[in-house]
């Protein structure tokens, strides 16, 4: 064992290593007995390719690059493809992400467009897309913008011909619902095919606040009746609708304080566990109903696992298995389960679960070990105390090298993270840009502060009209305890995230004394600009629940914003930015360093063309890495080695 300071450990895992291993197969789904998905390419331009597992179980991507299998729908994206089996052979429909058109593609041909450019706002895009071959149909969702505006848009449930005759013709796109909501996810059709059901909501609630279950019937010529509510309103979340086999309406609603599973209004298996989650992206599945009349979920509080449920007793039977996340992505063919599942030892990749035998396994995008397993990082999960006691769940993962050790009496840097959302939370899973740090001797602690989903809805509720200030006490808090404790050297903590998680860094910068530096990640920096068109429709209203309506409470916005504060930042940071990000655009950012001109504040601005919200490209990922060490390295005093320099500008 060697014994050299934290910081000073020689790591196998590099920057590029992290990038490469970056992403993870989301959107799982069988096209007659294959199972389907989509997987990252960060070494290409981070593109996502469609997989197919055929029978025999190989493994084969089907979309060479340029094609980009992901839809742009609210930003955020949701399910862009969907398939089924005619003649015999595969048909599949995805949303190209460089035009956001529709295209039909056969195996061994080319994919040919089945929707039209609009040369209005940001075109025509879709999700949540089900092909319906006894129509000649797919069926989704469709945005389109009416202007040149972030929020001039509509959304409705629209039929698209699968012969190709609307490709050119906008008109021969058939709709199926009007303008009554903002927002709509895609229509699930009954067994019979008599009637549909979806999810709608308008602002400013966000889909996690409150949405509500429409039901139509379903004409003889395809077209919808007049939708009628069933079931949601304004205080309750609903998160996803199915219909049973026998016709039966399945949904999840957290009208319990957690995410329970219900049928026609009826309890299936009451528990303080999350069946649910945050609606970010449209077509995420926590649960699906098989051919039996069992129910596959995903379910759980903190980490999650993957059950079969029997709706009758209420019985639920987990899967065996290393798991510790399951992704809000299931499909169900016969008998068979398939999702995306990790672990602290083993990255996202494609489970199937035969629920005959009970018998998991892995079938696709296995994880390789991209290093010596020997130098994952250790999770520990814990429960800190917070302001007035309140509770807050975190994963701290200490320094971890199997040939290194530090000097007894040294204390470790740590980072804190901070998630993105703010509606959202840390997966307790393998990531190896948290080995990149603590390989080296660095500790890394995600906080899943209140407001984060998975463990209820007061839980999530604590962030309402609180944001900049639960998240940021939350995060202080697990700091300070951890160098109260003697697990972290109190003068070496850094707090670190991304779009929600920066905006959780930037206000902790200006308002605590907690933290040495910061790496500020495609940030929300100033709530009045955000809250008045600089970000997208979608969120364009998130801050009347987060902070309050700004008519009513306009002090708020400038007291909290950290553009605002710029002069209150009195520590080294970094600042990562996309230059195409709709989200959290890099005006904010500029806005910052201006009025930090002059003030003698070391600090880094990178900013990264091609890129939007959220880091996709392999070089992208590896540069921010290796930038964030730097600052680190500069900050306390550390001496990684083979780490490039990071000019901080005064």
């Amino acid at each position: 064992m060697r014994i050299l300071p934290y910081g000073a450990w020689p790591s196998p895992v590099d920057a590029a290593t992290a990038a490469a291993h970056d992403g993870r197969p989301e959107y799982v789904g069988f096209v007659g007995d294959e199972v389907w998905w989509t997987a990252p390419r960060p070494a290409e331009g981070g593109r996502r390719t469609l997989v197919r597992r055929r029978a025999d179980g190989t493994e084969e991507s089907v979309l060479a690059a340029p094609w980009n299998v992901r839809s742009r729908v609210m930003e955020y994206g949701g399910r862009p493809w969907d398939g089924t089996v005619r003649e015999g052979r595969p048909v599949v429909v995805f949303a190209h992400f460089a035009d956001q058109r529709l295209y039909r593609y056969e195996p061994g041909g080319e994919p040919t467009p089945l929707t039209p450019l609009s040369p209005v706002g940001g075109g025509l895009r879709w999700a949540d897309l089900v092909v319906r071959p006894e129509r000649d149909e797919v069926w989704g969702v469709l945005e389109e913008f009416t202007g040149d505006g972030p929020t001039d848009v509509r959304r409705v449930l629209a039929a698209v011909p699968l012969d190709g005759s609307a490709a050119e013709d906008r008109s021969a796109v058939r709709e199926l619902t009007g303008d009554a909501h903002r927002f709509v996810t895609g229509a699930r059709l009954s067994p019979d095919g008599r009637r549909a059901a979806w999810l709608a909501w308008d602002h400013p609630r966000m889909p996690w606040d409150g949405t509500e279950l429409l039901v139509a019937d379903v004409r003889p010529d395809g077209t919808l009746g007049e939708p009628r509510t069933v079931a949601g309103g304004p205080e309750e979340s609903l998160a996803q609708v199915e219909w049973a086999p026998d016709g039966g309406l399945l949904w999840t609603s957290d009208r319990s304080g957690w995410w329970n599973l219900y049928r026609d209004g009826r309890p299936l298996c009451r528990r303080e566990e999350e069946f649910g989650g945050a609606l970010w992206k449209l077509g995420e599945r926590w649960f699906a109903p098989l051919e039996s009349g069992l129910i596959a979920v995903v379910h759980g509080s903190g980490t999650t696992a993957l059950g079969v449920l029997d709706p009758e007793t209420g019985d639920l039977v987990d899967a065996a298995g290393p798991w510790t996340e399951f992704a809000s992505t299931l499909a169900v063919h016969g008998e068979r389960i398939a999702t995306v599942a990790a672990s602290p030892r083993s990255a996202y990749e494609v489970v199937e679960l035969d629920t005959r035998t009970g018998r998991a396994r892995v079938i696709g995008s296995a994880h390789r070990d991209a290093v010596d397993p020997a130098h994952y990082p250790e999770p520990q999960i814990r429960t800190f105390a917070g302001p007035d006691g309140r509770e807050i769940h975190a994963h701290v993962y200490p320094p971890h090298h199997p040939g290194c050790a530090a000097p007894d009496a040294e204390r470790p840097p740590y980072v804190v993270w901070a998630h993105g959302g703010p509606t959202g939370r840390f997966p307790l899973v393998l990531d190896l840009e948290i080995a990149y740090f603590t390989t080296r001797g660095i500790g890394v602690v995600e906080v899943n502060y209140g407001g984060s989903t998975g463990y209820g809805r007061a839980y999530r509720d604590r962030l309402r009209e609180q944001w900049g200030v639960v998240d940021v006490e939350d995060c202080a808090a697990v700091a300070l305890a951890l160098a109260e404790e003697g697990t972290a050297d109190r003068d070496r903590l850094a707090i670190r995230g991304g779009s929600a998680g920066g905006w959780t860094t930037a206000v902790s910068l200006t308002t605590t004394d907690v933290y040495a530096c910061g790496t500020i990640i495609y940030p929300v920096l100033d709530l009045t600009g955000w809250a008045t068109g600089e970000t997208h429709d979608f969120e364009s209203r998130y801050l009347d629940s987060l902070v309050g309506p700004l008519d009513e409470v306009p002090g708020r916005y400038a007291e909290r914003s950290p553009v605002e504060h710029a002069d209150r930042i009195g520590v080294p940071f970094l600042l990562l930015q996309g230059l195409d990000d709709v989200i959290c655009p890099p005006a904010q950012c500029e806005r910052l360093l201006a009025r930090l001109e002059g003030r003698g504040v070391p600090h880094a601005y990178l900013a990264f063309e091609g890129e939007g919200h959220g880091f996709r490209r392999a070089e992208t990922v590896r540069r921010a890495l290796e930038a964030e060490l730097s600052l680190y390295a500069q900050v306390f005093g550390l001496r990684p080695p083979g780490v490039p320099p990071l000019e901080l500008a005064p």
